[in-house]
């Protein structure tokens, strides 16, 4: 019997580290607009900020995962982490020293992410070698409740920092990578990927993951209707529930508890997962989650109440988190050893491509329909989203690895071309991040 995981050493350096990481970057994370708006007066370069961010993501995230499948995956984070500290490192100076140029933050913004891209697969290829497979859920429900926890109070830590001294939450951030970084350093396990073959940016690289997505019937139409679909349309629900409850701006308290709502139904779900055993119910789960969000959108075009919209949406972001987590493990056990990093970022390229559409497609309905019928809207979305995950035979007959076929050594044919942060595990880049849609934990939460 494998040793339960409070004694798994290695899974426990990786808990923290992931823990001192995602706390610095949820520092900075609220620290850093506010240092550009002080500093340029401009929230147009904020925006710019985190719009070069966001696309820098999307752009590496296919080569990160090839990457990943390359390298020994604890060399790589080692290597991610040193890069980290000298990007943050350079920030957290030109901060003390008085002003961080735009010539400084925009870089520093941009290695980041690109950083971030490639640590993330690699942690989650490390994550499959450390943790047994019958223990992939508990694992992984434990690293979301570690998430959802630091995202709460990160951003309250941080705004007290900053209020005291504005590099103080960048010295923060710095302190937590170096921790970070000697837990990653302490981990015993190596994951030495086996595909050596071919470039990193060639096509059959590039579409690996992809093409492993779009040959497993189930994985494919569930991260292309719950992780693509239904990402869009709840974050064009939570940006419409923000705007019509914060009373056009005048007001932030009833938008506020929304969004706060939303961030403790993510943490409800992450605490209930290791009792509820989530990857074994998965299309249950998915299943009550799509149908739960369509019954959140019909009661908004009702009713306008603050405390019902919170209650409802933390409800939908709860069960979210325990069908992500559920598949999740489903994904780490179905994918081989060297494809892992790969399949990971294809996952989550999938799961974060739209998410920047959800609150710009729901501030136009509110516009053009008003709050009422935008709600409506947005529902028959979510509707047609769930009655087609509800009627997929693929989802109805679960995962099932593909026949294995032998690793040549020679470059991989391309595949046919098909997203739990996937969430990465741990976001070690300065981030800027707009309140209008929360973060998703992982492919396929809302």
């Amino acid at each position: 019997m494998a040793e339960p995981l409070r004694a798994n050493r290695d899974f426990r350096l990786l808990w923290m580290s992931g823990l001192f990481a995602i706390l610095g970057g949820q520092m900075s994370a609220l620290a850093l607009p506010l240092l550009i708006l002080k500093d340029t007066g401009s929230p147009v370069q904020a925006g710019t900020v985190g719009t070069v961010s966001v696309c820098a993501v999307l752009i590496t995230m296919l080569p990160g995962g090839v990457m990943a499948d390359r390298i020994e995956r604890r060399r790589l984070m080692r290597l991610c982490d040193v890069g980290s500290l000298l990007a943050v490192a350079a920030l957290a100076v030109a901060v003390w020293n008085g002003r961080a140029p735009m010539a400084l933050v925009l870089p520093v913004a941009i290695a980041g992410a690109v950083i971030n891209s490639v640590y993330a697969p690699a942690a989650f290829g490390l994550l499959r070698a450390v943790v047994p497979p019958d223990q992939l859920g508990t694992a992984t429900a434990r690293l979301q409740a570690r998430t959802s926890t630091t995202r709460l109070v990160g951003p309250l830590i941080g705004g007290a920092l900053f209020g005291l001294h504005e590099a103080l939450p960048f010295t923060a951030q710095f302190l937590g990578l170096l921790l970070s970084t000697v837990c990653v350093t302490l981990v015993r396990t190596r994951s030495a990927a086996r595909t050596r073959a071919g470039s990193v940016f060639s096509r059959a690289e590039l579409t690996a993951g992809l093409g492993f997505i779009w040959n497993l019937r189930y994985l494919r139409t569930v991260l292309l209707i719950f992780g693509l679909g239904m990402n869009f349309a709840f974050g064009a629900l939570t940006f419409t529930a923000l705007a019509v409850f914060s009373e056009g701006g005048e007001s932030g308290l009833g938008g506020g508890f929304v969004i706060t709502c939303v961030s403790a139904g993510a943490l409800a779900g992450a605490l209930l997962a290791p009792r509820l055993a989530p990857d074994r119910h998965v299309r249950a789960l998915l299943l009550v989650t799509c149908w739960s969000c369509v019954l959140t959108a019909g009661v908004l075009a009702w009713i306008s109440s603050p405390l019902v919209a919170g209650v409802l949406c933390a409800v939908a972001m709860c069960l979210s988190t325990l069908a992500s987590i559920g598949f999740l493990s489903t994904l780490l056990i179905v994918t081989p050893e060297d494809r892992i990093g790969r399949v990971q970022s294809a996952a989550s390229f999938l799961s974060s491509v739209v998410q920047p559409f959800g609150p710009l497609a729901g501030g136009a309905l509110l516009a053009a329909l008003g709050a009422g019928p935008a709600f409506g809207v947005i529902g028959c979305v979510l509707a047609v989203s769930a009655a087609v995950l509800t009627l997929a035979p693929s989802v109805r007959a679960g995962a099932a690895p593909p026949p294995e076929t032998p690793a040549p050594d020679t470059p991989e044919a391309p595949d046919a071309l098909a997203v739990p942060e996937a969430p990465a595990p741990e976001d070690r880049r300065p981030r800027v991040t707009a309140p209008a849609a929360p973060d998703p934990a992982a492919p396929g939460a809302p």
